[in-house]
């Protein structure tokens, strides 16, 4: 008589056991503050002083670059896009 594998729990079988991630539940109003894991990193690496603004073609080219500055920079422009388009519904 076979026994077939399929029926075996994983902890029988040998094989390791995979743990489950519990999702966190997030407010849908307060999702922005999880996406920022290192604020000021950006503004940081582009060497730009601590309260003033990153100028727009600074911007533009660090959002052209591979890896971690690129990926900031084209969070930044998608966050610098929802804020016109929500001071533009105010107004």
């Amino acid at each position: 008589m076979t026994i077939s594998r399929a029926n075996i729990p994983r902890e029988l079988k040998g094989g390791r056991k995979v743990a489950q991630k519990k999702k966190k539940k997030q407010s849908k109003k307060n999702w922005i503050q999880g996406a920022i894991k290192k604020p000021g990193a950006l503004r940081k690496s582009l060497g730009v002083k601590k309260g003033k603004k990153i100028p727009a073609k600074k911007l533009a080219a660090a959002a052209k670059k591979p890896g971690k500055l690129g990926q900031r920079a084209r969070l930044a422009q998608t966050f610098k896009e929802m804020r016109s388009k929500k001071e533009k519904g105010k107004a």
